[in-house]
């Protein structure tokens, strides 16, 4: 037999044992939920959109961490999945989780608005299973409404509004001029913000409420230039989860001052246009998944997933409780191509991480910002630290 034969009978064998391998592997799988209508996702309003509204349905990001994932879980006999379903309410979507975690799945990515994930994550309190928040910035599911098993990928309203104070710290542009809309999402941003500028030693000159509306008797409050007189400021700081209104800021502006917060800088998980640490391959493996830029609830998609897989592997897929300790402990290493080794705070859960300050097609800055210290973790100087978290789970 020569030696071709043998090399041939060799490959076999290989193709062989891994199909026997692969074919008696565990199948770890995940639950993907998310509402059947979102209005995050409104394709109507896509031409407004804020640079910190979804791309689109983050469930690309975890198709894509899943492909990555495929032969890191051979060495220990597992593979994973994960299944996609659908709700019309809260109510609906548990009705999804209860069947999925009667089936095995332990391990939930949930892609739905703040007020979803609240009652999600309250029905479950003490349930052998994990919950990770990917879409919701609330900063009540962080404080007040967390939970043990509630992890959150995307960063939080107060993690955005820090990384922007502190860049206008740096910028010394210390006087700010606040206009907030009339949604309860634009006052949780505008309130984030407040807490960041009295924790920043930023000073908001005037706030002021803007409306969209046709209404001529309030035509005043949506005119820009109107809502920008007055006295003077170094920035604008727009609180409008819509987008709308924030489009139409910059430039329109009575003094020529920048514009943050909504529109012209912001702060995210990701940036598409983000350039170093691996960060353009994970870009370029998204964009042949999606077909479109990759945004920051994608990537929190991408890192949820990622999360598991390691605590996972690196634990030699050990029972639930001790996988869950290894997932919430310091030793786990997640690499979220932004430069820091990230993992999750012990006290309310939140994915320690830099964010990229950008705009709509560069990343300017990474914070937290060189001399922002923190006495543990300089990451901890965004969003809530041990002495300022209210989470009691």
């Amino acid at each position: 037999m020569n030696s071709r034969a043998l090399t041939h009978i060799a490959l076999a064998a290989s193709l062989l044992l891994f199909a026997l391998v692969a074919g008696a592997a565990e199948v770890i799988r995940f639950g993907y939920l998310e509402l059947n209508e979102d209005s995050r996702y409104d394709e109507r309003k896509a031409f407004f959109r804020t640079l910190s509204r979804p791309l689109g349905a983050p469930f690309a990001g975890a198709e894509v961490a899943l492909r990555e994932s495929r032969f890191v879980g051979q060495a220990i006999g597992v593979s994973f999945d994960i299944v996609r379903a659908r709700g019309a309410d809260a109510p609906a979507l548990l009705a999804e989780l209860e069947k999925l975690h009667a089936e095995g799945v332990r391990h939930f990515l949930i892609d739905a608005p703040g007020k979803v994930v609240a009652e999600l994550a309250a029905a479950t309190r003490g349930r052998e299973l994990l919950l990770f928040n990917v879409s919701a910035p609330d900063d009540a599911l962080r404080q007040a409404q967390c939970q043990a098993h509630l992890y959150h990928t995307i960063p939080n309203h107060g993690m955005q509004a820090d990384a922007l104070a502190q860049f206008l710290v740096a910028k010394k542009w210390r006087n700010v001029l606040l206009l907030q809309g009339p949604r309860d999402e634009d006052k949780l941003v505008g309130a984030a913000f407040e807490n960041s500028a009295r924790r920043f030693g930023l000073k908001i000159v005037d706030k002021k409420d803007f409306v969209l509306s046709n209404d001529p008797r309030q035509r005043e409050l949506g005119n820009v230039g109107l809502l920008t007189a007055g006295g003077d400021y170094d920035v604008v700081f727009v609180a409008d989860s819509d987008g709308e209104f924030a489009r139409s800021v910059p430039y329109d502006t009575v003094r020529p001052r920048p514009v943050v917060g909504a529109e012209g800088l912001v702060a995210e998980a990701w940036h598409w246009a983000w350039p170093r640490h691996g960060a353009p391959q994970l870009t370029s493996r998204f964009e042949k998944q999606a077909k479109r830029h990759m945004g920051s609830a994608d990537w929190a998609a991408w890192v949820a997933v990622k999360a598991v897989v390691e605590a996972v592997v690196r634990t030699g897929n050990a029972p639930f409780d001790k996988l869950v300790a290894y997932l919430g402990g310091e030793e786990i290493t997640i690499d979220g191509f932004k430069g820091n080794r990230l993992y999750f705070r012990d006290w309310d859960r939140q994915l320690r991480q830099p964010l990229l300050i950008a705009t709509h097609n560069a990343v300017i800055e990474r914070a937290p910002l060189q001399g922002f210290l923190h006495q543990t973790n300089n990451m901890d100087t965004l969003g809530f630290d041990r002495r300022d978290s209210r989470c009691k789970p």
